[in-house]
């Protein structure tokens, strides 16, 4: 692969922090750990902000998201909001001339995410969806093992993301008013690697069960590819299982151990199971770091677009993620246009 990130930075490019959440400390965590500037953080509270600051090192705490994108000192927004919030957010942070790295899924649905890439490439503004297992060394690999024909042809891609997580019906993951379910917090990950192997699906054919607060339990999907190709995913929210994925071929498969989406080592077998490859290489930190390297990359080259996410994917997830919410019945306020109609 070309253009790899490297996962370190010279600290010249300044990042603000938006949301002080538990995804907002990992990355701040990882930022720090490989040589990046962490400037500011916002919240709406500025002793959480303050928090924040002190917790990880962070020169400047505001008590606004307005005041954060205002910063002069700050180049990049992180958008580490709720995702129903990300699209105002982000929207504000590239309205005041800021570069934004924005949480994963990357909005609500496919016109949110639209907007926000529209909005980025009309003011040169790189607007990069925080899906971090694709800037991950292991995946640079995996994409290289399959361009150079080692499994032959890509038959089946088969991914899991499944998770025991609150049960409580007022948790952020079971509020349909906070985009509650599955799909958009779990499911975001194996439908962006059935994406990144196979690109987009002709066709998509999804289940669902729901919870009693009305956001899916746990989801699947067949997407289905011409020639007969095939990528299956699921996620589920109160079962956990061993969240492995495989790349099937036809001259043979990749299997990526527990848990896929992490660096983890992955084995490349042959039609009868033997070995040719197996690839492990430990990384720095959690690993959120590649993604913010990828984005100071393409900001120094004066581009707003990559080749590993570029913006028009994460609007053609987002598409692939309303058509299966179509398909299972799941519609939350974000769905409505402005004149009151619903998107389907």
């Amino acid at each position: 692969m070309t253009n790899q990130p490297t996962g370190t930075s010279d600290g010249a490019i300044r990042w603000g922090i938006l949301g002080t959440g538990f995804i907002a400390g990992l990355q701040a965590q990882d930022l720090n750990e490989n040589g990046f500037t962490v400037q500011a953080v916002g919240s709406r509270a500025l002793d959480s902000s303050k928090s924040f600051a002190e917790q990880y090192g962070v020169a400047t705490a505001h008590g606004s998201y307005e005041d954060l994108v205002a910063d002069p000192s700050v180049d990049v927004v992180y958008i580490a909001t709720p995702h129903p919030f990300h699209h105002a957010n982000a929207v504000l942070a590239l309205n005041a001339g800021k570069h934004v790295l924005v949480e994963k899924s990357f909005t609500m649905n496919a016109r949110e995410a639209q907007d926000i890439v529209d909005l980025a490439e009309s003011k040169g503004l790189v607007a990069l969806e925080a899906m971090w297992t694709r800037f991950l060394p292991h995946m640079i690999r995996l994409r290289a093992i399959i361009q150079e024909g080692t499994i032959g042809e890509v038959r089946k891609v088969v991914a899991s993301h499944n998770q025991s997580l609150p049960k409580d019906p007022a948790h952020r993951l079971n509020d349909p008013a906070l985009g509650g379910g599955a799909l958009l917090d779990l499911g975001i990950y194996p439908i962006s690697f059935a994406f990144d192997i196979l690109g987009t699906p002709e066709t998509i054919r999804a289940s669902a069960s729901m919870t009693a607060t009305g956001v899916d339990r746990q989801t699947a999907a067949i997407f289905e590819y011409a020639g007969g190709r095939q990528a299956i995913v699921d996620c589920e929210l109160d079962a956990a299982s061993a969240n492995r994925a495989m790349v099937i071929g036809t001259e043979g498969w990749i299997d990526i151990e527990s848990t896929w989406y992490n660096p983890v080592p992955f084995t490349v077998h042959t039609l009868d199971g033997s070995v040719i490859e197996r690839y492990e290489q430990p990384v720095n930190s959690r690993g959120m770091q590649y993604q913010a390297a990828e984005l100071e990359r393409l900001i120094r080259a004066g581009d707003t677009a990559g080749t590993i996410l570029p913006p028009s994917e994460s609007v053609a997830v987002m598409a692939a993620m309303d058509e299966i919410r179509r398909q299972i019945g799941l519609s939350y306020d974000a769905d409505a246009t402005p004149d009151g109609t619903s998107l389907d």
